[in-house]
């Protein structure tokens, strides 16, 4: 697994967060950024970005996001998302579309997630995804 696709979860927490547990999302954060593996796809962005009503802020964020490109999303992205939700409905999961979208191109990309959102333990049961493991040091 080359690229590790981060949730807007994990973003927010590392940008705002202010607890020991907050720190170490940070830090885990930052080791996939050094090591280049951090990764976005658009709508987390937009997520990310939503949470900052301050223009300023906004503004020094978005900056901050414009390092990591958008990784493409395709038109069977769309697609299998829409399967992945509908194998989860059959099991009694349910899901967002974003969280479908996040694992269908993780997926096609051979990437692993990274998030915090019990709901991806679920879809994990069911879906062919690769959750992110902390790192070892």
């Amino acid at each position: 697994m080359i690229g590790v696709l981060v949730d807007t979860c994990i973003w927010s927490l590392a940008l705002r967060g202010k607890s020991p547990r907050d720190s170490a999302v940070a830090d885990e954060l930052a080791s996939l950024i050094y090591a280049e593996k951090a990764k976005i796809i658009g709508p987390i962005r937009q997520e990310v970005l939503s949470g900052y009503s301050d223009n300023r802020q906004f503004e020094q964020l978005k900056d901050k996001l414009n390092f990591f490109p958008n990784a493409p999303i395709l038109d069977e992205d769309f697609i299998r998302a829409a399967t992945f939700s509908n194998q989860c409905r059959q099991k009694g999961i349910q899901g967002s579309h974003i969280d479908f979208l996040i694992c269908a191109v993780a997926r096609r990309l051979k990437w692993s997630i990274y998030t915090f959102d019990k709901d991806f333990n679920h879809y994990a049961e069911h879906l062919p995804i690769s959750l992110h493991v902390k790192s070892v040091e």
